[in-house]
């Protein structure tokens, strides 16, 4: 196991610097005059030149990103262009209201999709229609429409939680519960409708084998069979897709930002990318790539929990 947790890791070290090296290289290659980006069109070309001395930007290009490389594996990713607040500070501050919504819209999603996947697949006939319909519709409708039918109904028309806004965890609990449900909701909608369709055809394709005839045989209930074996081999499948759906909500985590007026990731990836404030995008694309490692570990590790093979392969 220890190996296989080496692997990982080491694979995804590999990932986060490529990830780096190709996000470096097109934003400075892409960005233009980013001096005069920075000082407006009215700067003389004397004060641009110096401010591109300034930033680095007349050095070749492998050595503004060794320059770049060797602070930020100490979690140094530098200063705003514009503002001039460390960049670190800034993600960290936006960092725990986008993990909220995410994480909590990847939890709603797996215990629904397990649910709903596992009726499914056991009743059959018009409930496995039913669960098959609305999982076509959850997938085809638009995350933002979801999103803005949820604030007219439930924030505007029932004024049962909040349109905009958060609420950190730490001033109040029930501010924060009321401020995430509607985008944890908006953001979950699609992922269940994927995962459950992975569990139901999981979860069928499971219970044709052999061992559950026999479980079935020796006198074991439906429930239980279900419950402690049928699960567990068909868990693998819908782990690998959760893990592919997370990575998904990270980047519908902006656009939901944006209508709930939530102060994450997302909304400030958008004011960086609009303005071109490169090293905090550079800050933003590595700690996105080191979330998806992490999360990617964690569900490698759940799948070789479940199937002792994946640790071999």
């Amino acid at each position: 196991m220890l190996q296989f947790i080496l692997r990982r890791l080491l694979s995804g070290v590999v990932l986060v610097f490529v990830i780096t090296v190709v996000a470096f290289s097109l934003l400075y290659a892409g960005g233009g005059d980013i001096a005069r980006r920075i000082l407006g069109q009215n700067a003389t070309q004397d004060i641009v030149d110096r401010k591109a001395a300034e930033l680095g930007l007349n050095r070749p290009l492998w050595e503004q990103y060794a320059d770049w490389f060797s602070h930020a594996i100490t979690g140094d990713f530098g200063r705003s262009w514009f503002t001039g607040q460390l960049v670190m500070n800034g993600v960290s501050s936006r960092l725990a209201v986008t993990l909220s919504i995410v994480i909590g819209a990847t939890l709603l999603a797996a215990i629904v999709s397990v649910f709903l996947g596992v009726l499914a697949a056991v009743r059959g006939g018009g409930v496995d229609r039913v669960i098959q319909v609305g999982s076509v519709l959850g997938f085809a409708i638009p995350g933002f429409l979801i999103a803005l039918g949820l604030v007219i109904v439930f924030a505007i028309n029932l004024k049962w939680f909040k349109a905009t806004g958060y609420i950190p965890i730490t001033t109040s609990f029930a501010g924060w519960l009321t401020s995430v449900t509607l985008p944890i909701i908006a953001l979950s909608i699609g992922v269940i409708a994927t995962v459950a369709q992975q569990v139901r055809g999981s979860v069928i394709d499971a219970l044709e084998r052999d061992y559950v005839r026999t479980l079935r045989s020796r006198g074991l209930s439906m429930r239980r069979v279900v419950a402690k074996h049928v699960l567990r081999n068909a868990g693998g499948p819908a782990l690998a897709v959760l893990a592919v759906q997370f990575v998904g909500l990270l980047s519908g985590a902006v656009i939901v930002e944006q209508i709930f007026a939530l102060p994450g990731l997302g909304q400030m990836a958008v004011q960086a990318t609009s303005s071109a404030d490169i090293p905090i995008v550079m800050g933003l694309v590595t700690v996105m790539a080191v979330i998806v490692v992490i999360v990617n570990l964690a569900i490698d590790l759940a799948q070789a929990a479940l199937n002792p093979k994946v640790r071999l392969s």
